[in-house]
This record gives structure tokens, sequence and C-alpha cells, in this order.
């Protein structure tokens, strides 16, 4: 694509702030909403988006705006934008800068930073702030002229969307962000496909495409390992026409939910440390074809799942992942998209064949997914009280609409969804942070989903520790004004850390419990709506009056069981083994 340039790029230039023309350079991007807290050394970068009517609101806590980027970079493929003062405003936001860095999404941080001229003196708020970012993005772009930051902006962009997409901290001085320069219109010009993920897209070689649809025509019993990657390269036509024109099953992590609908024939389900039926398949596979995953801890129960002496093909946009947890036997580089595209095309001419051939392997697939879900009925429609998570996701499963969003929490939250919670289209439907797993990004997740996903409806999923840690931003939902639905699974404990106390030590527990709150209570003093909801028949009642209500957030207070046996999803015991020296996380 070419670059854009602004209308009336022949005008005279126009002396600015730099942070006016930080702004103007946003604004040509075409940047969504964008999430911080000012001080004084972005001061004219505020001015200049209050000025232009851009969409910039204010949080609670900078790492809060930089998980609402991160959901909002999801669910729109756009790249997320935050941006927080000096000091502890910057250190604040680590911790989502790594969820996006280590989970593949574009972000564009901006960071103010002190005055060059007094640096190094005793500056209120200074500290050796680009050292601590620079590991937790993919790049720190220093700011270090006032006619630059057009230039920079530009390639935080580039950056940020290009291979695999990650975070991008913009580091601007006080005096740069407060320096003027005459800028020529030119200058805020846009290369469009920088605005949106992915910004470009690579093909594998053709040999390597050659090797793969070779060990793929002779296999009986193939099986498509899928990640968080398919996401980011939108290639969801391209897996389910390659996955039903070859009659290959397809497991996904919790990061790829969704690469095909979960309620496809051929969709077997999470893999890894949870599995309905993809573990079983996966040991009985003639060959593994891994698209956009990086294989990690959960995703191979520990590097421990994939069988030996069976061939792996590996499709991913980064080089360096092939290789790093398990063998690649063919490494396809490349966009998971065009990858797929051309192994199809290779295969085109094996596809009645092999159709034919594989036809019962492929009828094992939604046979084996119904034996599990009846088995797993007792659950599911539990009427325990306290509620049984699993007769919570059942429950929305049921009523959540087809192109709902849901968004989950670190722990529990997220190994609950990931294995019980189906999403009924392609896409991205389901919102785990699986790239750091923090605790916390329920809340500010849901937030900065809705405001991607407009009328279409969000519920999000946290833990009473979750929802403690950001509560404050149910003030920022309220104000700006997006109707999520947030269920709080209350079980008055960090309730992963004390299932696994329980699994290790058998019912002594230390630090893992909370005192049990009324959040329904909470959210309504925060002008919110509020419900709580004490036994499962309530669930239908509460989860409709928040899918309902488009007026302010929910939140559904849910008293879960107190059981640690039963806090997580082990519906089958094979599904979890937690033994000393082998500790899950």
């Amino acid at each position: 694509m070419t670059e854009t340039t602004p209308p009336g790029s022949n005008l005279a230039p126009r002396r600015m702030t730099g942070g006016q023309a930080l702004a103007e350079t946003l604004q040509a991007h075409g940047v969504g909403p964008m999430f911080g807290m000012g001080g004084f050394q972005l001061l004219p970068f505020y001015e200049a988006v209050r000025a232009l009517g851009l969409k910039h609101y204010l949080i609670n806590d900078e790492r809060c705006g930089a998980f609402a980027a991160d959901a909002y970079a999801r669910v729109s493929n756009r790249p997320g934008v935050c941006d927080a003062t000096l000091g502890p405003g910057a250190t604040n936001l680590v911790t989502g800068m790594v969820e996006s860095l280590n989970g593949g999404l574009p972000q564009v941080v901006i960071v103010g930073d002190s005055n060059r001229d007094h640096s190094w003196k005793n500056m209120t708020q200074e500290s050796r702030q680009t050292e601590i970012l620079r590991p937790a993005v993919k790049e720190l772009i220093r700011v270090e002229a006032t006619k630059r930051v057009p230039e920079l902006t530009r390639r935080a962009f580039a950056v940020a969307t290009s291979g695999r997409p990650g975070p991008v901290v913009l580091d601007v001085p006080e005096d740069v962000a407060h320096g003027e320069h005459d800028f020529a219109p030119d200058e805020f010009r846009c290369d469009p496909g920088t605005t949106s993920i992915p910004a470009r897209r690579i093909r594998p070689d053709a040999d390597s495409i050659a090797r793969a649809a070779a060990i793929v025509a002779k296999a009986r019993r193939p099986i498509l390992l899928v990640g968080g990657g398919i996401h980011l390269s939108q290639g969801y036509d391209a897996l389910q026409a390659f996955a039903e024109a070859q009659a290959i099953p397809v497991a996904h992590t919790m990061s790829g939910k969704g690469g095909i609908a979960c309620t496809h024939p051929l969709s077997a389900g999470l893999f890894g440390r949870y599995s309905r039926i993809a573990n079983d398949l996966i040991a009985t596979a003639d060959a593994l074809i891994v698209v956009g995953c990086k294989l990690g801890e959960i995703a191979t129960k520990r590097f421990q799942l994939l069988p030996a002496g069976v061939p792996v093909i590996h499709l991913d946009i980064v080089a360096e992942e092939f290789g790093r947890t398990s063998r690649a036997d063919v490494a396809l580089w490349g966009d998971a998209r065009c990858g797929l595209e051309d192994l199809a095309a290779a295969l085109a001419g094996e596809s009645k064949r092999a159709k034919a051939e594989r036809a019962s392997y492929a009828a094992e697939v939604p046979a084996r997914m119904k034996k599990w879900i009846d088995e797993a009925q007792p659950r599911l429609r539990s009427d325990e009280v306290p509620v049984n998570m699993a007769r919570m996701i059942g429950e929305l499963n049921r009523l959540m609409p087809d192109d709902a969003i849901m968004v989950a929490d670190g722990g529990f939250a997220a190994h609950w969804t990931g294995l019980l919670h189906d999403t009924k289209r392609a896409g991205r439907h389901f919102v785990p942070d699986r790239g750091f797993a923090s605790i916390g990004y329920g809340l500010p997740g849901s937030m900065g989903a809705q405001l991607a996903a407009g009328k279409r409806r969000v519920v999000g999923l946290t833990g009473d520790g979750g929802f403690n840690m950001t509560i404050g931003e149910l003030e920022t939902a309220r104000r700006i004004g997006t109707p999520f639905v947030l269920m709080v699974v209350n079980n008055a404990a960090s309730g992963y850390v004390k299932a696994l106390q329980h699994a290790m030590y058998g019912g002594k527990y230390q630090s893992s419990d909370l005192v049990e709150m009324d959040y329904a209570k909470i959210a309504s003093a925060f002008g919110c709506q509020g419900i709580r909801v004490e036994r499962p028949d309530q669930l239908d009642g509460a989860i409709r009056a928040g899918l309902e209500n488009t007026s302010t957030p929910t939140v559904i207070d849910v008293i879960v069981t107190r059981d640690p046996a039963k806090m997580l999803p082990a519906v089958d015991s094979r599904t979890l083994v937690v033994k000393k020296g082998d500790r899950p996380v």
C-alpha cells in the first residue's frame, strides 16, 4: 500500500508542539480510543487530543490502561493506544505490555520522560525507565528531537503491526513534547498497511510446502493444533477450508479458541493441560500440523504431550519459534492464512481420496465430543449450592448470542472457560489473557473489548481476587459507558492457588483466603447494575438481565463452591496431573 497524505499537503508549514504533532500523527493513523493518565510531561499532547476531538479516556491505573488497549487490539485487529507519565506511570505499564508482547498484540504506548536539560539531577519521579521498559516491549523508541515525532510515530505503528505484532513504546522527554517545530503538512502521512494486523504477509517457501504436503498426504490420522496466531492472521476461512477438504480435526489452545467454531463437527476442542478429547486424538495421531502456536508449557502439558516419532509440521510467522520447545520436521515460516492456503493448494488433488480414507477418523470427532459432553452433563446442569462453575459456564453457553465475546481473566477463569465455553462462530469470540496470564485482566479487558465490539455483547469472567485488584476501573467503565457483563466468581479465595495447595498439601492452606464481599452491592455503589447469584436457578435471570442492560456495566456476583477440590475444571482426572516436582502454573 502507498502512504496517504493529509488534505492540503501543499500548505505552508505549521508551528506546533511535539505533543500536538504526536496527536496529529495518531489522528492520521485513525486510532481508536486511548487510555491513560496524564502528567506535566505530556500536557501538550493532552491539549491537542482535546482540540482534535480524539477519544481519550482517563484510567484509574496505568496497568489497566494497557490491559484495555490489549483487549481493544484483540477484538478490533488495530493497535491499542495507551499512555502514562514518567516514573510510576511508566513502570505501572510493564505487566500489561508483557501481556501484549507474549500474546502478539499491537500497541503504541506513549510514555513521558524527564526534561533532558535536567535529567539525572533528582528530577521528580525520574527513573531509569527506558531500561525497565525495554525488555517488556517489541521495540522502545526514544524521541530525541521534536521534529522527528511524526517519523518515529509512524515507525512505532510499523513495528507494532509487522511480523508477530507487539507493543512499542514511544519515550517522549518533556522538552520534546513541549518544544516547537515548523511541520510541513505532508509529515503527517500514514501507511494504511500499518494501521491493522497483519500489516504484511509472507508465504512459506514452495519446497517446504511440498515436504509438508507429502507428510499430510500419507497420514491417516493427522490433527491440526492451532494457537493464537490464527487470530493475528485472520486465517479462519483458510483453516476451515483446509480442515474440511482434508478431513482433519482441529484442536486449539486457549488463545486459539475460535479458529473454527467450537460447534463445528471437526472441532476437537482444547488441548494441553486441559482437554476434552483432543489429547487422546494427539496420542493416536500420525502427523501434527501446528499453526500459529508456540507449543508452550500449558499447550504441551509441560512439554510431554506430543508423541515421539510423529512428524511435526510447524507454521509460524516467527522463525525463532521453530524447535524452541519441540522438534519441527518441516518448518513453514510465514503467515498462518497464507501457509494454510498454500498447503491446501498443494494437496488439492488429494482431497477426494483423503476425505474418503479419513471419513471414519473424522466421524470420531463429533461422536467422542458428544460422549464427553454427555458425561459432563451432571456438572453442566448441577443444582449444587453454592453454584458449580461448570453450571455457570453451561448457562453462558446457552444464553450468550452467537456474535458475543467472552473475556477471561488469568488463572482458573481462563481454564474453566477454555475447557467448557463454546464459541459458536469462527473468529475472536474468546479473549483470554494468555500472553502473561496476569490476574486482574477481566474488568479492564472487558472494557477495552466492549469499546471495540460496538453493539455486540461482551461478557467477562473474573475471580474475586482479580476483581479486587482492578475494582476502581468500574468508575472508568461507568463514566465511558461500556455496558459489558462481568461475572465475578466469588469463592472467598485466591481460588487457583487454594486448589493447588489442596492438591499438593491435602487441606493445608496459606495466604489464599479472602473476606467474602457482596460485589453486587459494591457495583451498585459505583452506579452500575449489581446482581447477586447464590443459587444455580438464579443464573438464567441474572445473565439475561445483564445482557439486556445496554446503559451501564453489569456485575453479577456468583457465589460458587468453596470446596478446593472442585475449583479446577478437571472433569476427567487425566486433564490435570499435579505432583511434587511438576507444579503447574
